[in-house]
């Protein structure tokens, strides 16, 4: 049985005081929650505070994006020691946003999960179609090429992959679940692929306008262990909600 994985990616949103208040409010609403891994992912700047607060709860701290080198002349980049540093345990790589804006390639993705893992980082690898991609019946051709050349070499344990079709996110469109369960008993099939019985263990999250309103029925799809979310993170209540998915 698949432990769920419910991460929150804040994006370039929250101040570290933002940071504070929200988990001021957040931690108490999920303090009894030991059957869901939970995650946040604020912006570089807010790690430090939302490490301080998240200490000894049940509340993991991710980055958002990480370098593949540890130190040198990188202007702007956070190597995966200064995550360590300041207590990330995990880091998102491959963001379709970081695809899409800074044209970070499978071969890019792939080197930067290598070196997460080098560091004992956790990696919540993101894969996904444009709708363009979509329309044309590509899908299938697209996630194919992002998890072999993604997770080229890479071992199967401490992955948590998150499928994220770039057309639902942040437009509050949101794959069906069926489309959803489609994609990912896919993945998962790519997954075995790759990694054999191992790929059963592997948890696949659905990212895509998650809300507190489809919560359900999507960690109602056989193949969906969890969500990567968004904007309805940003609020301590919304999110406590997702977290506690099912819970009537």
């Amino acid at each position: 049985m698949r432990k769920p994985f419910i991460a929150a990616n804040w994006k370039m949103n929250k101040t570290a005081g933002e940071t504070r208040a929200f988990l001021d409010e957040f931690l108490p609403l999920v303090r009894d929650v030991q059957d869901v891994d939970i995650v946040i992912a604020p912006p570089f700047t807010s790690l430090p505070a939302a490490a301080a607060l998240i200490k000894g709860s049940n509340v993991l701290l991710s980055a958002q994006d990480i370098f593949y080198e540890d130190k040198g002349a990188y202007t702007g980049e956070i190597s995966p020691v200064m995550l360590t540093d300041v207590g990330c345990t995990q880091v998102i790589i491959g963001h379709s946003e970081r695809r899409q804006y800074f044209k970070e390639s499978d071969e890019i993705v792939n080197k930067k999960i290598k070196a997460a893992r080098k560091h004992n980082l956790d990696v919540i690898f993101c894969i996904g179609e444009a709708l363009e991609e979509r329309e044309a019946g590509k899908t299938f051709d697209v996630l194919k090429r992002e998890v072999e050349e993604g997770l080229k070499d890479v071992p199967s344990d401490s992955i948590v992959v998150a499928y994220e079709p770039v057309w639902a996110i942040g437009t509050g469109k949101t794959a069906t679940t069926g489309q959803a369960q489609e994609a990912h008993k896919y993945i998962r099939e790519r997954l075995s692929a790759l990694y054999g019985g191992a790929a059963q263990d592997i948890r696949i999250l659905y990212g895509g306008s998650v809300t507190p309103e489809n919560i359900d029925s999507l960690m109602d799809c056989a193949d969906v262990d969890g969500a990567l979310v968004g904007g309805a993170s940003l609020k301590a209540g919304s999110f406590a909600r997702i977290v506690k998915f099912n819970c009537k």
